[in-house]
């Protein structure tokens, strides 16, 4: 009777060594995926904060140029104004051809010489362009310096 009882002794150790050892093994599984799934989420959790930093510095970015560009288109208005009025003068290095005929008392046309109201027009079209392109370059140089080269 007592080898009875050894043996019962001996199955019921041995089922709960194997049954420590599956479910051993299957908490090292669960680890296993549980730490992958922390680090997963934390890789997640990292690209997003990035993200919102770099939302957050293209906002500002874009904001700093698009104040820079109205400023200059501003300023390029108000010159136009004041030339339109009279109280500032668009220099222009012209000359003006001789007449092959003189007229008689000299002074002739006592106006001084401007620009065609298409090229005049054409001077402020392109002058807007110039702005603008170089505001826009220099944002792109910067956006690419700040966010792309990171």
């Amino acid at each position: 009777m007592k080898w009875q009882y050894t043996a019962i002794i001996v199955l019921f150790v041995a089922g709960l060594a194997g049954s420590i050892i599956y479910y051993h093994g299957l908490y090292k599984d669960e680890k296993i995926r549980a730490d992958t799934a922390e680090a997963s989420a934390k890789l997640k959790q990292d690209t997003i904060d990035d993200m919102k930093v770099r939302q957050r510095d293209n906002a500002a970015l874009d904001a700093k140029y698009t104040g820079e560009l109205a400023d200059a288109k501003s300023k390029l208005d108000d010159l136009q104004r004041c030339v339109a009025t009279g109280k500032c003068g668009l220099r222009l290095k012209a000359t003006c051809p001789k007449s092959d005929t003189s007229s008689p008392g000299g002074l002739g046309d006592a106006s001084s010489p401007r620009l065609a109201d298409s090229a005049e027009r054409d001077y402020w079209s392109l002058r807007s362009g110039i702005t603008t392109t170089t505001k826009q370059v220099n944002y792109l140089q910067d956006y690419i310096r700040q966010q792309c080269l990171k």
